[in-house]
């Protein structure tokens, strides 16, 4: 009796043993991640997305890579991700090359570029002309890598509290403006700023700015812009297609499994397609609201105020190439694409047709 009770202790012992090595196991297998985003949970595209694919990585790991996300600001202030991934702090950030450009003007050309192409010659562009390799040439010296997170459909060009009759009306207001774009309005006479999403409408409300732009219908309501500002104008000159990123510490990238990387890879290229067709998709809605629930005024520019938006970008492009070899260098590479690109694009142009009822 005595030697069968010490037996049964002994292969107690040993399952507790087994056990703990298994779970050891399964604990060390676990990869986690923190992962910043610029754009709140709740904001539609921009920040739903990040919240869709964390749950995608968990999906398709079956719970093994976590990649949690956190609200902008949780962790850093939104707009300081790319020191902060560069030194491990955190290994991600949902966010945008055109929030780096105060550290290479370049990189704003990775996320839009004024008068622009659309998505299909953008993308192609990036994943398949040399344009994100460029990218990641300039990541690599500060220990970083980057994949396309997520694209979204054209913006609109501004939010004013009054009627803008022409370009010359812009000279002299203050405006929240993104990108390349914000150039371009400086060479009007603007004075931008670049502002996080959540700092936007108290700006706006206190007279910090007398004006915006953020990004289309649906995520420009969502931040209560109409309720100050009720002219909305059209088209989104600036940003004709938009791409954002994951960005990740290169060190915490290389030290994950081929799986681990496929199952990121994957999950991103899937929200890519699926952001872009949403937001597209769900605009007319959006500004049907906004005009008749919301009494905004939805305005177009002239084809003479573009005319004058276009040169404006063309002189940025010139000056910016003179004084910034690197800038020249992106430029030169994208124009090119786009020239080599218009054998076909041209090719397949249609002059607008509308049913009429």
């Amino acid at each position: 009796m005595m030697k069968s009770t010490l037996l049964m202790g002994l292969a107690g012992l040993s399952a507790l043993a087994l056990t703990a090595v298994t779970t050891d196991a399964n604990a060390q297998e676990k990869v986690r991640w923190k992962m910043q985003s610029a754009f709140g949970s709740q904001l539609p595209h921009l920040g739903t997305s990040a919240v869709r694919f964390s749950k995608n990585v968990e999906r398709l790991s079956g719970g093994k890579l976590e990649i949690k996300f956190f609200e902008p600001g949780a962790l850093i202030p939104p707009l300081e991700c790319f020191d902060a991934v560069s030194k491990g702090s955190i290994e991600s950030c949902w966010t945008t090359p055109g929030y780096h450009t105060g550290k290479y003007p370049s990189l704003a050309f990775f996320t839009t570029v004024p008068f622009g192409p659309p998505v299909g010659e953008f993308l192609g562009w990036k994943w398949f002309g040399g344009g994100n390799q460029l990218r990641n040439e300039i990541y690599a010296k500060h220990g970083l890598i980057a994949i396309d997170s997520f694209a979204i459909a054209p913006e609109t060009s501004g939010w004013f509290r009054n009627e803008i009759k022409s370009v010359e009306e812009l000279k002299g207001l203050k405006m929240r403006f993104f990108g390349l774009g914000a150039q371009v309005m400086q060479k009007l006479g603007v004075s931008t700023q670049l502002l996080a999403a959540a700092d936007i409408y108290p700006a706006l409300e206190r007279g910090v700015i007398d004006a915006t732009e953020f990004s289309m219908p649906t995520m420009d309501t969502k931040l209560g812009f109409h309720q100050i500002a009720k002219y909305n104008y059209f088209p989104g000159w600036h940003q004709q297609t938009s791409v954002s990123e994951l960005l990740m510490n290169k060190a915490a990238w290389d030290a994950l499994s081929d799986q681990n990387k496929a199952i990121i890879e994957i999950a991103l290229g899937e929200s890519v397609m699926h952001t872009y067709v949403e937001s597209d998709h769900a605009q007319f809605a959006a500004m049907a609201e906004m005009r008749d629930k919301h009494k905004v005024q939805v305005k177009r520019w002239s084809d003479q105020d573009l005319a004058v938006l276009e040169k404006a970008w063309l002189e940025v492009l010139a000056e910016e190439s003179a004084k910034d070899p690197l800038f020249k260098k992106v430029a030169d590479h994208y124009l090119d694409y786009r020239k080599k690109f218009s054998v076909w694009g041209v090719s397949q142009t249609m002059k607008a047709t509308y049913q009429k009822d």
